[in-house]
């Protein structure tokens, strides 16, 4: 049986794949057949103060190579620049490109107080946030562009939550974690100005409503029972995979003419309309359009 693979021969960086959007992306871009490295704090052996010992960047690395991908994990702090610098190396020597850069780096989870103003959030988990949320994507692009923009074609992703239109006129209920949010947008934008000129693309991308590991964990169900939240949390009901998110930047990746993104702030709903793919249960939810339209009772034309 003839595997199609568009992405057969190139090679993925995806930034803070230990688990949600990250690993989603990993693994699908591994279905297209990439060489994936996948990066993180916790290992097997090691934990980040997340202190969550089920999901790991090995376990990741394991996933893209079932999809049929070649995955490959590597510890990597996106904080320490020097660790950042030695990964970048290691890419360059091994394969001597980079054609897909994924900056899914994030962390904050733990760090947000919902409905604070900037006075009564505490200030170092406030500041902590940023810089997992900002600084190290920009310590990312600092050592993995110059590899990208050497072979024509090169995507650069910026991950987020909600698209740029979305989060220019809705206040995401804490002053930090809504200037992490905003700040994603406008990276994707700010490094398009620049790509352009090496026949790259940037873009930012907003996962819907993501089933991911701490998501289903906080509802109290799986990813086999997760209907069961609907009783209690009905828009739920919107929810996608990560694997969703994974199939769009696939999609954008194997699209010769991605180009036409550059600069976008764009949505994994969004895309599927575009390229046609559908999350694993074969639906294809348009979480950010469902929010759009106010939030209808009825979600089964937004799926």
């Amino acid at each position: 049986m003839l595997v199609y693979r568009p992405l057969e021969g190139k090679v993925a960086l995806v930034a803070g794949a230990t688990r949600g959007a990250g690993r989603g992306i990993a693994t699908e871009l591994g279905a297209a057949g990439a060489t994936v490295y996948v990066t993180g704090r916790t290992t097997r052996t090691q934990v980040s103060e997340y202190n969550r010992t089920t999901e790991t960047i090995e376990g990741t690395a394991e996933l893209v190579t079932e999809a049929g991908g070649t995955g490959i994990a590597v510890q990597v702090d996106h904080l320490e620049h020097e660790q950042v610098k030695r990964l970048v190396e290691r890419i360059r020597a091994d394969h001597g490109r980079l054609d897909v850069l994924v900056n899914d780096v994030w962390g904050g989870e733990q760090l947000f107080e919902w409905a604070s103003p900037v006075w009564e959030h505490d200030l170092d988990n406030g500041l902590r946030m940023l810089r997992l949320g900002i600084d190290t994507h920009l310590i990312t692009a600092h050592f993995a562009l110059p590899l990208l923009i050497e072979h024509p074609g090169g995507l650069l992703v910026e991950v987020g939550d909600g698209t740029s239109e979305y989060n220019a006129k809705t206040y995401r209920e804490s002053p930090f974690y809504d200037l992490a949010k905003v700040a994603v947008n406008r990276m994707g934008w700010a490094h398009a100005q620049d790509l352009a000129q090496h026949d790259a693309t940037s873009v930012s991308l907003t996962p819907g409503w993501l089933r991911s590991e701490m998501m289903l964990e906080h509802f109290g169900v799986t990813e086999s029972n997760w209907r069961d939240a609907l009783t209690k949390i009905p828009d739920f009901a919107i929810s996608e995979t990560p694997r969703f998110v994974g199939r769009a930047v696939a999609a954008l990746a194997a699209d010769p003419d991605k180009a036409r993104f550059n600069g976008e702030s764009l949505s994994s709903g969004g895309l599927a309309q575009v390229y046609g793919f559908t999350d694993v249960d074969g639906s294809r939810p348009d979480a950010w359009r469902f929010i759009a339209d106010g939030r209808p009772a009825d979600v089964a034309p937004y799926r």
